[in-house]
């Protein structure tokens, strides 16, 4: 079990104690606490690894997985600190990974009616699980759920680029580009204490980090629509310059640059998308064959 800390030391020795009765070993990751998190992590029997400074949730879950590697084990459950989640609930999650079914599952608060989540936090969600869903092309209804577990499969294929809480977001993206298989199951989540960060400033990291998501694994996408959108624009602004200089015989200087100005850009957004997607499609294969080369060495040895 991993579970990446920032400040929690007010519940992260009743995690660890909690999580112990079900895991083999419950690695906490210390990411840059100014508290007693480690120190209370330690007392409570966790394996702790500690980041010097505050790095994000993504490098933290990254840490903790490469600690989980080096265990070869059948599965590994993710969690948050701040006992939000229902330990006792880590068997359901698991399930479906030790059953073969899945290699990532979810635990979602919004398959059943569960947890008094609230108004504000239902929305947000709502709205980033949408744009998640659409733009990663796998479908969950909780995309931000950190209550999660891994086959072995996924932990090995699992490199996260997020550093922040975009990180949940990232793993409908990277389980469509592995062909890693998801499934959701419900959970229950208790909110015990005021969010760290106001809920305005943490969806923006949120969007910020989709953002970036959309732009590495999806170029065609991120540069290619608006630069349709602006060819478009450009070519309807010209076919006004034009209308303008066959009903007055005068060429609107103004309208025509603003014309030529968006073709271009678009046509530049165009080629940049059909550049970037090539190149990347051209990296996958790369890594995908030194993957295969990998594991071939590794079962003659």
């Amino acid at each position: 079990m991993v579970v990446p800390a920032y400040n929690e030391e007010r519940f992260i020795g009743s995690v660890v104690l909690k999580a112990r009765q079900y895991a083999g070993t419950v690695i906490v990751v210390d990411d840059g606490s100014t508290d007693d998190t480690a120190a209370v992590a330690d007392a409570a029997g966790a394996v702790v690894v500690r980041h010097s400074k505050n790095r994000g949730k993504g490098v933290a879950l990254n840490t903790g997985l490469c600690q989980a590697r080096e265990l070869n084990p059948k599965a590994v459950v993710v969690m948050d600190a701040d006992g939000q989640h229902r330990v006792e609930e880590m068997l359901d999650v698991v399930a479906p990974v030790l059953r073969g079914e899945a290699d990532i599952t979810v635990g979602s608060r919004y398959l059943e009616n569960r947890s008094a989540v609230p108004r504000h936090r239902v929305w947000g969600h709502r709205i980033f699980t949408f744009l998640t869903n659409v733009l990663s092309g796998v479908s969950v209804t909780d995309s931000q759920s950190g209550f999660r577990a891994f086959s072995s499969r996924a932990v090995q294929a699992l490199n996260f680029q997020s550093d922040g809480f975009s990180v949940e977001s990232e793993m409908q993206f990277m389980a469509h580009e592995r062909d890693l298989r998801l499934v959701e199951v419900p959970i229950t989540i208790r909110y015990q204490d005021r969010p760290k960060r106001p809920v305005i400033a943490h969806g923006m990291m949120v969007l910020n980090g989709l953002l970036r998501l959309i732009g590495q694994y999806r170029p065609l996408f991120f540069f290619g629509v608006p630069g349709v959108l602006l060819l478009l624009i450009g070519v309807g602004w010209g076919a006004l310059v034009v209308d303008i200089y066959r009903r007055t015989q005068m060429l609107a200087v103004g309208y025509t640059l603003i014309s030529i100005l968006l073709s271009i850009l678009g046509s530049l957004s165009l080629f940049a998308a059909i550049i970037l997607h090539s190149v990347r499609g051209m990296l996958l294969d790369l890594v995908q064959s030194k993957e295969n080369v990998d594991h071939s060495l590794r079962d003659n040895a």
